[in-house]
């Protein structure tokens, strides 16, 4: 069963200043608790895994240096570049993420105007899954978490999995907590900015959406509760643009 850490701004270490720039929760994922899995019958270990969402080990593409993804949503397109070197592991684990569609159909299901914009559970409760345990090692901090910068929630150290949020502004509170951002939005932070968030901060702490139940039950959970929420119709990698003839500038990000 899944089981919601709540970890808030009250932690020690930080001053008053940090408090008065955020009241909200840190970004916060799921956690799970230790469970038995059953081993793999023999024969089927020997045989080599095609890369598949219900499979997370089998999404190990190292990414390119640098590349950039677009996410077409239900307010229209946003597009982010991602810099490997600035958190190598998250960065790996958002391209596989991307290039085989994990997002697709995911909803931004915590959005808290001025602090972030989380997403990153899927719309289907059996991808959800498999994903739970599927933990990454954390990143050193290189970037500071200011407005636009991508970086994957945590529900504690090393447990970084599929949730990721978007600065909505300057949070340098959260660098000192670990959280390390491996890309920026580069077109469609005006879009981002549209994206429904009455509901407020997810349950227990607030009125909307709990992780857990959304994990559990996927997009009908949100459909039939808080329909009003915004969606992710698909994202994908973005080939780069090649530069045209005599304008060394062309395809230049601003």
């Amino acid at each position: 069963m899944n089981k919601r850490i709540v970890l808030n701004l009250m932690l020690a270490g930080l001053t008053s200043a940090s408090l008065a720039a955020s009241a909200w929760a840190i970004p916060q994922a799921t956690s799970t608790t230790n469970k038995t899995t059953t081993p793999a019958h023999p024969a089927t270990t020997a045989l080599r895994p095609s890369a598949s969402l219900l499979k997370p080990a089998s999404l190990k593409l190292q990414a390119p240096a640098e590349f950039n993804a677009r996410f077409t949503t239900s307010k229209g397109d946003f597009v982010v570049q991602v810099t490997r070197a600035w958190s190598p592991r998250g960065a790996d684990r958002f391209y596989n993420l991307v290039k085989y569609h994990f997002f697709d159909g995911a909803a931004f299901f915590r959005v808290l105007p001025g602090f972030v914009v989380q997403f990153g559970i899927s719309a289907r409760p059996e991808v959800s899954r498999v994903w739970e345990d599927a933990k990454i090692t954390d990143d050193p901090v290189t970037q500071s978490n200011t407005r636009g910068m991508l970086t994957f929630a945590t529900a504690g150290p090393n447990t970084r999995t599929t949730q990721v949020f978007i600065n909505l502004g300057n949070n340098p509170n959260l660098d000192g907590m670990g959280f390390s951002p491996f890309g920026k939005v580069t077109s469609g932070m005006d879009v981002i900015d549209q994206f429904y968030g009455e509901y407020g901060e997810g349950q227990p702490s607030g009125n909307g959406p709990d992780q857990g139940r959304l994990q559990k039950e996927g997009k009908a959970y949100l459909e039939k509760s808080f329909p009003l929420l915004d969606t992710i119709k698909t994202a994908v990698i973005v080939p780069p643009t090649a530069a045209a003839p005599g304008n060394t500038a062309a395809g230049k990000q601003q």
